[in-house]
């Protein structure tokens, strides 16, 4: 499970290759009325049917690059060791083990190891997310409230 020790920021090229084409790809997606259009390879002339929404997500994946960010794909249902979930948190993964024994993130045990879901890691760390950008808002209406903030 070392798909995230691999991530590389794109580079120069990839990065205009990806920018000219989301360009095209992003306003052909806005014309496809189908759920399963057929594309063509340009250089073997094959044609393949591509799902709208892998086409959806390559249109993502090429923003991303465009815009030098990194990208990793990881199936949904995938299980993570503890060191992964840590690192895809920005935690330690000492950390990580008490928020599992608090039962803030689920997981299952494989022999004396502990595992847990993708989806359940990107779950808690979008619940904390909103949590944090709540109370931020929390605090800034207080102060707002107590005149902190002038005009």
């Amino acid at each position: 499970m070392d798909y995230l020790a691999n991530i590389e920021r794109p580079n120069k090229a990839e990065q205009l290759a990806a920018m000219q084409s989301y360009g095209t790809l992003a306003a052909t997606l806005e014309r496809l009325r189908t759920e399963n259009p057929e594309i063509e390879i340009e250089e073997t002339a094959e044609k393949i049917k591509v799902p709208l929404k892998a086409l959806k997500l390559l249109a993502e994946i090429l923003k991303a690059t465009s815009q030098g960010k990194p990208v990793s794909l990881v199936p949904i249902a995938t299980e993570m060791t503890t060191q992964a979930a840590a690192e895809l948190l920005g935690c330690s993964r000492p950390h990580l083990v008490k928020l599992l024994e608090e039962g803030k993130i689920p997981f299952t045990m494989v022999g004396r190891h502990r595992r847990v879901r993708f989806e359940d890691v990107m779950g808690y760390k979008r619940e904390s997310q909103k949590k944090r950008e709540d109370l931020l808002s929390e605090m800034m209406k207080s102060d707002e409230e107590l005149g902190l903030y002038g005009a």
